[in-house]
């Protein structure tokens, strides 16, 4: 049996998205740019893709930047952002847990004098308003704060912090990077006092390669790539039209049986916390309950290395995370675990299933008989 835990990393494509996809690879193959009326259906495809997006969003179709995906995404809202507002101040608020294409791209901006503030979190992996509110300076003109932890599944405040952003401080920018959240949450960025935000297509079974950026039309972004006029210039190049159409076939989907699919998924998660920690040291990182989001299980389990871990339930045809896929080929300690103040001795032994809506419970029970049975074995080995 083959069970697929890694739908944090990615997911697979339905079948309805690739048929999309292909349709127009062989036959509505122009390009967007075009005066013909091969250029001219492509460009149909990716106008029904931004109408797809801006209705599920409730926002305005020309607020709907595509990009090649949630890194590019984060990349251009700070970035851009951030050159654009640099007379009004220099000074942006993240958080400690944020994902690597967030912090990297304002480790980018402390070189060319930007300051960048950090928010801790609790041990849930969760940031407070009022935090916040302590940290606003004069010169604050950012503040960024992902939707959900791609590690443990932690659902910021981000509808409290946009609102009470927009009464109090409505000329600093939010931005939400909402990579791991959107598919999995109903998000309206005009009532949740979002600017910007950023979407990956390949983590609702849309095609790698594609993404969107939200940005609400009052605010202004300066390009960090240069080329055609395309979308307004502010990202040139011209448009993956498959790609937009299969994510545009995704968000139709994913939303269609929203609630169905979390209030399945909750249960799958909980009964599967339930039984796994009924074997001894075994720790739930993030909120057990519906308070995390439903697709992300944490677990650090004593004395057996999360690549272990990994390999081990692989070799059974089972397919996880030691964390995020994004960092898992780097050697440093993870930042949002080390954030939440987890002991030392469990850092590298933290591993991550991730659920989506095709998740089925026959696959969880089978991951479940297979744990019982090889963390008692791992450890023997280990204890030797």
């Amino acid at each position: 049996m083959e069970v697929y835990l890694d739908n944090s990393a990615t997911t697979q494509c339905t079948k309805s998205v690739v048929e999309v996809m292909s349709k127009i690879m062989l036959e509505e193959y122009g390009n967007p740019s075009s005066l013909h009326c091969k250029g001219m259906n492509a460009e149909k495809q990716i106008k029904e893709a931004k109408r797809i997006i801006a209705s599920n969003l409730k926002v305005k179709e020309k607020e709907i930047l595509f990009t090649s995906g949630g890194t590019e995404s984060d990349n251009l809202a700070l970035i851009g952002a951030a050159h654009a507002a640099n007379r009004r101040g220099k000074h942006i608020i993240t958080t400690e847990v944020e994902h690597p294409a967030v912090l990297e791209a304002l480790e980018f901006l402390k070189t060319e004098g930007f300051e960048i503030s950090y928010l801790p979190v609790d041990r849930f992996g969760v940031v407070s308003l009022q935090t916040l509110q302590e940290n606003l300076r004069p010169d604050t003109i950012l503040v960024s704060v992902m939707h959900t932890n791609n590690e443990i599944g932690s659902i910021q405040p981000v509808a409290q912090m946009g609102i009470w952003l927009k009464e109090k401080r409505p000329e600093i920018l939010f931005h939400v990077d909402a990579v791991q959240g959107y598919g999995k949450a109903t998000i309206h960025p005009y009532k949740q006092g979002i600017d910007l935000m950023s979407v990956s297509g390949h983590k609702i079974h849309g095609p790698k390669g594609v993404g969107f950026l939200y940005c609400n039309e009052r605010v202004r972004l300066l390009p960090i790539m240069f080329g055609g006029g395309q979308q307004k210039g502010i990202r040139p190049g011209t448009e993956n039209v498959p790609g937009i159409a299969g994510l545009g076939k995704a968000v139709e989907e994913i939303y269609k049986t929203l609630e169905e699919d979390l209030k399945r998924m909750y249960q799958l998660r909980e009964k599967f916390i339930d039984e796994l920690c009924k074997i001894d040291g075994i720790t739930v990182n993030g909120y057990p309950d519906e308070r995390n989001a439903p697709h992300i299980i944490s677990l650090s389990v004593a004395e057996i290395r999360s690549e272990v871990l990994l390999h081990a339930l692989e070799s059974e045809g089972i397919y996880i995370s030691s964390g995020s896929a994004c960092a898992s080929n780097h050697t440093t300690t993870s930042s949002t675990l080390k954030a939440i103040g987890m002991q030392k001795e469990l850092l590298d032994k933290t591993v991550r299933f991730s659920l989506s809506s095709k998740t089925t419970e026959e696959e969880m029970r089978y991951t479940i008989a297979k744990l019982y049975d090889m963390i008692p074995m791992l450890r023997k080995f280990t204890r030797r």
